[in-house]
């Protein structure tokens, strides 16, 4: 839906008003509309970066994954794949499904950490328990593909370390936050 931005304009001044008393999921928002040029603002990454990390600083989940896109991606900042791990990670500590898939392609790919086909798997896994419909489907495949291969490099080791890591705390088919950060930390010392 294309609105005129003459129409925008209120609505947007409004944003921007919230946004600038510190409300986080106003910063989100305002954030992307520069990210993708919408409305009055024309596409600006580097102003993108600052809602973002307003918000994010706040502990808004959708705009530290953001963060995270573009730092992995250079986009208003240089490329900056640890710094990007790290707001994937913060993201992914509250559950979301986008931030954890991430994360198991940037160790999957050994992008800002040394490749683990183990812990890509487990990323991966708990981006399944966290999504439905397509993107369940999708990432399922993806986990799928990441355990052949990790199996072909090394299956007596991997399966061992991934068997340790994962034991008594993926029970259910979905995985609350507060235990994400547990199962990766127990493969770094498996």
């Amino acid at each position: 839906l294309c609105v005129p931005v003459q129409a925008q304009t209120p609505e947007i001044d409004a944003l921007r008003a919230r946004a600038e008393a510190g409300d986080a999921e106003a910063q989100y928002n305002l954030a992307f509309m520069y990210t993708a040029g919408l409305g009055t603002h024309p596409q600006d990454d580097a102003e993108a970066m600052r809602w973002y990390r307003l918000a994010a600083d706040q502990g808004h989940a959708g705009a530290q994954y953001n963060l995270g896109v573009m730092y992995r991606n250079g986009e208003g900042v240089l490329q900056d794949d640890a710094e990007a791990l790290r707001w994937y990670r913060l993201a992914a500590d509250q559950g979301l499904a986008e931030a954890l898939s991430n994360l198991g392609l940037l160790y999957e790919n050994g992008e800002g950490v040394p490749q683990d086909y183990v812990q890509a798997h487990i990323w991966t896994n708990l981006a399944v328990a966290q999504s439905s419909g397509e993107d369940r489907d999708r990432r399922e495949r993806n986990r799928d593909i990441i355990a052949v291969v990790r199996r072909r490099l090394n299956p007596i080791w991997s399966s061992h370390r991934l068997i340790t890591a994962v034991r008594g705390r993926l029970t259910s088919p979905t995985t609350s936050a507060d235990n994400l950060s547990a199962v990766v930390t127990c493969t770094t010392d498996c």
